[in-house]
């Protein structure tokens, strides 16, 4: 795991000789241009300013500093639009499910791991809005395969 504040980082063991990770090339084109990027850091910085202003202070400064009940209370009280609501909710939820995934492989809970793996493709793909249908194609097929536990989009950017 990397902290990207402190730049700090946690190695995950996944040592076991029974576990097969596959990492999938699509060859399927991602490019950062356009407005599609600094748009969704702007929606996600707009979360933030909404969950403040709800709570009353300042003192959250990105989406990792803010919880799930948090973010819903404030869309709850009309702090957030759709979108920004839609982009912070993957951003929290996904600090989540990296950290419960990290949990689940330390001690070989590989089911909830592929499990987490598929909440977060879903996640990217209809709250940060930046899957294709191809890559939702290959983890669907993925998902199929008996063994697989679970899949998801890996593609720089997203």
């Amino acid at each position: 795991l990397i902290d990207c504040r402190s730049r700090e980082t946690t190695a995950v063991d996944i040592d076991d000789p029974e576990l097969r990770i596959l990492v999938i090339n699509s060859n399927m084109k991602h490019e950062l241009t356009g407005s599609e990027y600094p748009d969704r850091v702007r929606q996600c910085k707009e979360a933030v300013a909404g969950v403040n202003e709800h709570l009353g202070d300042s003192t959250r400064t990105h989406l990792r500093d803010i919880t799930m009940e948090e973010l819903e209370a404030a869309n709850a009280a009309g702090k957030l639009s759709e979108i920004a609501f839609k982009r912070a909710r993957h951003g929290v939820s996904e600090d989540v499910r990296t950290q419960a995934a990290a949990k689940a492989a330390q001690v070989k809970d590989y089911e909830t791991v592929g499990r987490l793996m598929i909440e977060s493709h879903n996640s990217l793909r209809d709250d940060y809005e930046v899957s294709i249908p191809e890559i939702d194609f290959l983890v669907e097929q993925a998902c199929k395969q008996d063994g697989v536990f679970g899949s998801r989009d890996t593609r720089g950017g997203v």
